[in-house]
């Protein structure tokens, strides 16, 4: 039970991990077996979300494995804090200075400089986390969008690794939507990139090649999303079944008894 409710809180379409808590609530059946064998299933959820975090002074950092501390806190890099986090109520709470990497942090806060201005040009809701680990930056980007009154949600993620002495630049590109009106629709899909940058010694320069990668790779990618399934309402969808019925109108299925009942009164 405890591996299947683990699987279930895992697979949470984005927006919905409060639905499929409950759920799984009722399927264990009991709270101390939910906190003690699944509550490892919820801070893994929410890293591989990128759930955004609230701090009090309103900045807001993702939840990744980046930012895991060893000591089961978070690391906000923008602001040089840790923090807990609880994965089930979503709240930040013992925020403490964190001990930085001066030097790494000169060449991070170039980065995060760049990384923020390209995710709030291009990201309505988007938040960003920039990362320094030695001589490697990791930049994470999430947005979302939830509208359970119109029975959709759906999120962006993209996670991109630079190593600024091969001046290599990868990416990991990532979308998930779930569709839920009359039905259980799911879009998930990835892609891995990499890209080459020749790194000089300015690190806003880098920090602007290393945008222009990213900006090039995700467009590319959300572009290729938009034609596929121009191309599948086009050809697939159409090959399944007829857009409307052969009298080339929409049939009331609510009504459908009542048709039956005149076409019978018409033939007598």
């Amino acid at each position: 039970k405890v591996k299947i409710a683990s699987d279930f809180i895992l697979h949470a379409p984005p927006g919905e991990f409060n639905e499929v808590f409950s759920d799984v609530r009722t399927l264990l059946g009991k709270d101390s077996l939910l906190k003690d064998g699944v509550a490892g299933a919820f801070a893994q959820y929410n890293q591989d979300q990128f759930t955004p975090a609230k701090l009090d002074d309103g900045t807001q950092v993702l939840i990744t494995a980046h930012g895991l501390q060893a000591d089961g806190t978070y690391l906000s890099p923008a602001t040089k804090q840790t923090f807990s986090f609880d994965h089930l109520r979503k709240e930040v709470s013992d925020i403490r200075a964190a001990q930085i990497d001066e030097d790494a942090e000169v060449v991070r806060v170039a980065f995060e400089k760049a990384v923020r201005e390209y995710t709030s040009d291009h990201y309505p809701q988007g938040i960003c986390t920039v990362y320094a680990k030695g001589d490697e930056i990791i930049a994470c980007i999430e947005d979302h969008k939830f509208q359970p009154s119109n029975f959709w949600n759906g999120r962006w993620r993209s996670e991109w690794r630079f190593e600024k002495s091969t001046g290599e630049a990868k990416g990991l590109l990532r979308v998930q939507v779930h569709y839920y009106e009359d039905g259980n629709v799911q879009l998930q899909s990835h892609k891995k990139v990499s890209k080459k940058i020749i790194v000089s010694g300015d690190n806003a320069s880098n920090a602007a090649k290393f945008i222009k990668s990213i900006g090039d790779a995700e467009g590319e990618y959300q572009t290729g999303i938009s034609e596929n399934y121009n191309a599948m309402s086009d050809t697939t969808f159409k090959a399944l079944r007829r857009a409307l019925p052969i009298t080339r109108t929409k049939l009331d299925w609510n009504k459908i008894l009542n048709y039956k009942l005149g076409k019978e009164m018409a033939s007598k």
